[in-house]
């Protein structure tokens, strides 16, 4: 969590951190552990497929709190 709070760029949720990693632009991804594995299995499907390391948070909002946001997020990719 330290290396999403400290990230200069991330994007929030499922879509974005799909988009992101199909284009080369996500360098970690983060997804919590209580979010529909139906939700978030293509972004690890994605993930694997591109070689990229995969960080679980125990629920979707401490990491939308990490990304300053007010409500939780399923995945998130810090990009660069």
């Amino acid at each position: 969590m330290r290396k999403l709070t400290k990230a200069d760029q991330f994007v929030v949720g499922v879509k974005q951190t799909a988009k992101a990693i199909e284009q080369g632009r996500a360098k970690e991804v983060f997804i919590a552990r209580d979010a529909e594995h139906r939700v978030v299995a293509r972004v690890i499907e994605l993930c694997q497929e591109a070689g990229l390391p995969i960080t679980y948070v125990e629920t979707m909002r401490e990491l939308g709190a990490a990304c300053g946001i007010d409500v939780g997020a399923s995945a998130v990719a810090v990009i660069g």
